[in-house]
């Protein structure tokens, strides 16, 4: 049969009804009813998830693949014959071969915890409207232990891939390792840490500069 326009309103009094009596207008449903539009939420969340989880193992590929460059050049006994020939691209094959799942469980912890970050920037701009003080005093302090907890792992985590460049050890002993190292020189620490940001900051201008 052939096509006709469908006003739900006005198609029972029509003449649709009277040319063919066993036409039927009905609605069906606005957006969708499928699986994937039940769990769309869901998906979603599983999206972001995974994109905190690939960032962060990307992140720290490129920590341990420089961690263990630069063990190559400062544990060689003799410079440069102990050193290997490209040691960029060695210390990135490692990185592949040996430590992808101790990467992987560091990104996955941390990747939680961004996620747990998000949910409650989500909730914090839900209840803007809202006049619950408390519910908001909650929120805030909870964004503000989370962001705290977040710097913690990602400052422990780059220090744990250093210890998995030079050792070789998984990812919990490492940062076991890590931690006490830390603590038992928080002084050194804090003041080598700022001296290598200050560095990075120059070669990251330097780079710059040169390919602008």
């Amino acid at each position: 049969p052939p096509r006709v326009p469908c006003p739900l309103q006005t198609f029972n009094t029509s003449n649709v009804t009277k040319l063919c009596p066993d036409a039927q207008c009905l609605f069906a449903f606005y957006g969708g009813e499928t699986a994937y539009h039940k769990y769309l939420i869901v998906l979603q969340f599983f999206n972001v998830f995974m994109f905190f989880w690939l960032a962060n193992f990307v992140i720290a590929l490129g920590q341990v693949t420089l961690a263990g460059a630069f063990a190559s050049y400062y544990w060689a006994f003799k410079k440069p014959d102990d050193m290997p020939a490209f040691p960029l691209f060695s210390a990135f094959g490692r990185a592949l071969r040996y430590h992808t799942g101790s990467l992987a469980f560091g990104s996955l912890v941390l990747a939680i915890v961004q996620v747990i970050r998000v949910t409650l920037e989500y909730l914090d701009h839900r209840l803007k409207a809202a006049e619950n003080k408390f519910a908001k005093f909650l929120l805030s302090c909870l964004k503000c232990c989370f962001w705290c907890l977040e710097k913690f792992i990602k400052f422990l985590n780059r220090n744990a891939y250093i210890m998995i460049a030079i050792y070789g050890t998984n990812f919990c002993t490492s940062a076991r390792n890590a931690f006490f190292l830390l603590m038992r020189n928080i002084i050194r620490v804090a003041v080598l840490d700022k001296v290598t940001d200050f560095l990075f900051f120059l070669g990251k201008l330097l780079i710059v500069g040169s390919v602008g």
